[in-house]
C-alpha cells in the first residue's frame, strides 16, 4: 500500500499565507468596489455592473496565455515560482490606485485599473495554485494544501471586512479612508509573502516527457472527462456564489434596513467559512471530496429558500442564514480546489507532463465568466426594474430577493447533479497515481 508523504505545517502555512492579501485583493472588486463606485463616487450602477463585466471578459483572455506561459517558460525561481514573483507586484500596485481613486474617478479609471488589477491577480493566482497542486500526489493530502490555502482566503476576506472598523478607530472618517488601509496592507504583504513562499518552498520537476505542442495537448484535456464535468459544475456553482456575494450589500441595506451591520455580518459569514474548512475536510475524509461538497451545496439550497421570507428587522434569522452558509462556503473554496488537483493527474497519465498550469488557467477562466455572469446580469435586471442603490423605495428589492436567493439555489442543484456521481474517487485516484509510477519507470 502507497503511504502518502504529509507536508510539514510550517510549509504549509508558508505556502498558504500569500493567500491572504491575494483575497484581500480580490474582495473589493466583488462585494465593494461596485457599492462604493456607485454610492460614493456616484456612477450610474448599470454603467459600474457593465465595467466590472468588460472587465472580467477582457481579463478572462489573459487566463489562457498565464497558464501556457507558467507551463512552458522556466523563470530562473522556477515556472511556478518565478511567475508567481513576477505577477505579486504589479497586482499590488493595481490594488492601491483603485482602491484610492480620485474625487473626480470617471469611468475609464475604473476601467482602466481594474483591467490592471484582474491582469495582475491572474498573473499570481495561476502560478501560485498550479505550484500548491503539486506540492502533493496524495488524493487526501491534497485537501490539506487546499485547506490551508482557502483557509488564509477566507481569513484575508476576513480582514478585508474588518478593515473598515479598524480603520475607524485609527481615525478614518468615511469609506475612502478604510480602503486606504486596506490597499497599503495589501501592497506591503503581498510581495513580501510571496518572496517568503519562492525563498522557503520547493518547486516538483515538470515531468518526464517533453511537454506537447498548444495543437497536440488539445486532444489530452478534451478527452478529460472528469476535468469537463468538475470543470462545468463549478461554473455553474460559481455563478450560483457570484449573485449573494454581488448583491450582500444592497441585501442587508435595503431589505433588512441596516446598513449599518453590513459589515459585521460579512464577517460573521467569512468567520463561519474559516470554521467550515476542516469540517468538510473532515467529511470528505468518510465520503470522499466530491460527495462531501454535494452535500454542502445542499445544505446551501436548504438555507437558501428561507430567504424570500426575511424582511426588516429580521436580524436573527439573517445571521443564522450567514452562520449555515458561510459553513458551506468552506466546502466550495476547499473541495473544487483538491478535486482539480486530481483530475489534472488525468492528463499527467497521457502527456507524461505536469501542465497543472493550463488547468489552472481554465479553473480561472471558469470563475471569472462566472462572476462577470453575476455582475452583469444581476446590475441590469436590477435597474430594469427601478431598483437605487441609495434609495429607500419598494422598487426592485422582489427582483433583488429572487437574484439572491431563489435563482443561487436552481443553479445549484445543477451542480450538485454534476457531481454527486463523479467518478474520481480515492480508489480511483490511487489507482491513476499507480499508473502514472508505471509509466515513470
Amino acid at each position: 500500500m502507497r503511504t502518502a508523504t504529509k507536508l510539514p505545517r510550517l510549509a504549509l502555512l508558508v505556502y498558504g499565507a500569500p493567500a491572504l492579501p491575494l483575497a484581500a485583493l480580490t474582495l473589493p472588486l466583488y462585494v465593494i468596489l461596485p457599492s462604493f463606485y456607485a454610492g460614493v463616487i456616484g456612477l450610474p450602477l448599470a454603467q459600474v455592473g457593465t465595467i466590472l463585466l468588460a472587465v472580467r471578459l477582457a481579463d478572462a483572455l489573459s487566463d489562457p496565455l498565464a497558464g501556457i506561459l507558467c507551463d512552458r517558460i522556466p523563470l530562473p525561481p522556477g515556472r511556478r515560482r518565478g511567475w508567481f514573483l513576477l505577477g505579486a507586484v504589479p497586482a499590488a500596485l493595481a490594488a492601491w490606485m483603485i482602491l484610492t481613486p480620485p474625487t473626480d474617478a470617471g469611468p475609464l479609471y475604473l476601467l482602466g485599473w481594474g483591467l490592471a488589477l484582474s491582469l495582475g491577480y491572474t498573473a499570481t493566482i495561476i502560478p501560485y495554485s498550479a505550484w500548491g497542486a503539486e506540492l502533493a500526489d496524495d488524493y487526501h493530502e491534497r485537501s490539506r494544501v487546499a485547506g490551508v490555502r482557502e483557509g488564509m482566503v477566507l481569513l484575508g476576506t476576513l480582514v478585508a471586512v474588518s478593515v473598515p472598523a479598524v480603520a475607524d478607530a485609527l481615525g478614518a472618517v468615511d469609506q475612502r479612508g478604510a480602503l486606504a488601509f486596506l490597499a497599503a496592507g495589501i501592497g506591503i504583504s503581498l510581495p513580501l509573502l510571496a518572496l517568503l513562499a519562492a525563498l522557503r518552498l520547493p518547486e516538483p520537476p515538470p515531468g518526464v516527457e517533453a511537454m506537447p505542442g498548444l495543437r497536440e495537448g488539445l486532444g489530452p484535456l478534451l478527452r478529460n472527462r472528469p476535468f469537463l464535468r468538475l470543470l462545468a459544475a463549478f461554473i455553474v456553482n460559481g455563478f450560483a456564489n457570484g449573485l449573494p456575494a454581488t448583491l450582500f450589500l444592497f441585501f442587508v441595506a435595503r431589505v433588512l434596513e441596516r446598513p449599518d451591520l453590513q459589515g459585521p455580518l460579512l464577517f460573521l459569514y467569512f468567520l463561519c467559512g474559516i470554521a467550515g474548512v476542516p469540517l468538510w475536510l473532515a467529511v470528505a475524509r468518510k465520503t470522499g471530496k466530491h460527495r462531501a461538497w454535494s452535500i454542502a451545496m445542499l445544505g446551501a439550497c436548504t438555507v437558501f429558500v428561507l430567504v424570500p421570507l426575511i424582511g426588516r428587522g429580521d436580524l436573527a434569522a439573517f445571521a443564522a442564514i450567514c452562520v449555515l452558509t458561510g459553513l458551506a462556503l468552506g466546502a466550495d473554496l476547499t473541495l473544487p480546489a483538491a478535486i482539480q488537483a486530481d483530475v489534472i493527474d488525468v492528463d499527467r497519465l497521457e502527456t507524461g507532463t505536469r501542465r497543472s498550469g493550463l488547468y489552472f488557467a481554465l479553473w480561472g477562466l471558469a470563475t471569472k465568466l462566472a462572476l462577470a455572469l453575476a455582475v452583469g446580469l444581476a446590475f441590469p435586471l436590477l435597474d430594469l426594474a427601478g431598483f437605487e442603490a441609495e434609495g429607500t423605495g419598494e422598487d426592485g428589492l422582489g427582483v433583488l430577493v429572487a437574484l439572491y436567493s431563489l435563482l443561487p439555489v436552481a443553479l445549484k442543484l445543477v451542480a450538485i447533479a454534476l457531481m454527486w456521481r463523479f467518478p474520481l474517487d480515492k480508489a480511483a485516484h490511487d489507482r491513476l497515481v499507480a499508473d502514472i509510477a508505471d509509466r515513470q519507470a
